[in-house]
């Protein structure tokens, strides 16, 4: 087989982790800061510092195995998940091959936990900061409603250290998320760098590094121009 075609049909079941992973964690995580910022040194601020605390120190394996462990094994009955699976199966009466959305869940689930902590502490951080400037009083002093001030004006400026942190986080998780494919049997390119070093396939771990470069110099190109789309003054 053709290093091509290995890389061609594990990258797209990647992409499709890494992008859902990366979209909770950045759509909650955005949430959260924002709600934590407002409300500074709440009880809803310090429970979500414990657990952004928490959610950067656990290993991505443990959760994995724990997760799988807990919604594919012991409240299978309930949830209706499996512990293994990947987006596509291949029927044995000759049916075709099937998408399997649900084995999607645990994997982003597990994925996007670290990820969802850190955007949530850096949002919380940037803002609070952001909300001290002047142009902050300025906004409200002119009667602008405060969702307004907040969205228009205080979120945006307050992103820039959060899509760096996100691009980083979905350039690694691009890269190959090695243990949440491993264990939870998805058939992504970490999955495959895995089977390739212990078979020592040196060409396929070759092609892998190679894609995986130039994914990083794509989207960092990406996040450029996101940051002159959020701050015209770059």
């Amino acid at each position: 087989t053709l290093v091509t075609d290995i890389i061609g049909d594990t990258l797209p079941n990647t992409a499709v982790l890494a992008v859902a992973s990366i979209t909770l964690a950045f759509v909650l995580g955005v949430l959260f800061g924002i709600v934590s910022a407002l409300r500074p040194d709440g009880f809803i601020d310090r429970s979500l510092s414990v657990l952004s605390t928490l959610g950067m120190a656990l290993p991505s394996f443990f959760s994995a195995i724990i997760i799988a462990w807990l919604f594919g094994f012991l409240w299978a009955d309930w949830t209706g998940l499996s512990m293994t699976g990947s987006l596509y199966s291949v029927d044995d009466f000759g049916e075709g091959v099937h998408l399997n959305y649900k084995n999607l869940i645990l994997p982003a689930l597990t994925l996007g936990i670290r990820p969802l902590a850190v955007i949530t502490q850096l949002t919380r951080s940037s803002l609070l900061d952001v909300l001290q400037h002047d142009y902050i009083r300025t906004a409200r002093a002119k009667g602008l409603r405060p969702i307004a001030v907040i969205w228009k004006h205080a979120v945006r400026n307050a992103m820039n250290p959060v899509v760096t942190a996100t691009s980083g986080w979905f350039a690694s998780m691009l890269a190959g998320a090695v243990f949440v494919e491993y264990i939870f049997g998805w058939n992504g390119l970490g999955k495959e760098i895995v089977n390739a070093l212990n078979q020592l396939d040196l060409p396929v771990v070759m092609g892998a590094v190679l894609v995986i470069g130039a994914l990083f110099v794509l989207i960092n190109l990406g996040v450029d121009v996101v940051y002159r789309w959020l701050d015209p003054r770059l």
